[in-house]
């Protein structure tokens, strides 16, 4: 019962969303690797804000520290490297055609490896996310940050 309101008020958030910002219906097998990884980015960085806010008030500085190193290209690759064996073959798949994309900037803090490691991951997010499957999209990070002990470590943001 609990699931279904909490299902009903998300997608009655998205429809309200979406009609009061005219937003058409979109295809996430239509957009190209990289605005997938795009998206994916802000969508990947919400998410760990808004983990990192909910473990408690402290210093924005110390909360902006946790989240980018949990954001940074490094840590998505190792995150990808956590969800791999849980991934279907289309998310595999979404996931290789990111990786493999060639993207017109470079990696400013990490290895090449991880840089595409991490747009394969952003991409993965992005398709996920826009093709309305936000709760795979959660329990895919959900478990790697579980497997990762992010949740354990979050003493370390009120410290």
């Amino acid at each position: 019962m609990e699931e279904e309101l909490m299902g009903n008020t998300l997608e009655n958030f998205e429809s309200y969303v979406k009609d009061m910002l005219f937003l058409k219906e979109a295809d996430a097998k239509m957009y190209s690797p990289l605005v997938l990884a795009y998206i994916g980015d802000a969508v990947y960085e919400v998410i760990i804000r808004t983990i990192v806010v909910n473990h408690g008030n402290c210093p924005v500085n110390r909360m902006h520290q946790k989240s980018s190193s949990l954001v940074r290209a490094a840590a998505q690759a190792e995150m990808i490297q956590m969800m791999k064996e849980e991934l279907t073959e289309q998310e595999q798949a979404i996931y290789r055609r990111g990786r493999n994309a060639k993207s017109a900037t470079a990696a400013k803090n990490a290895t090449i490896a991880d840089y595409r490691a991490a747009t394969g991951f952003e991409a993965l997010i992005g398709y996920l996310y826009l093709n309305g499957e936000k709760e795979r999209l959660i329990e895919l990070v959900g478990h790697a940050l579980q497997k990762k002990g992010i949740f354990d470590n979050m003493d370390g943001v009120h410290s």
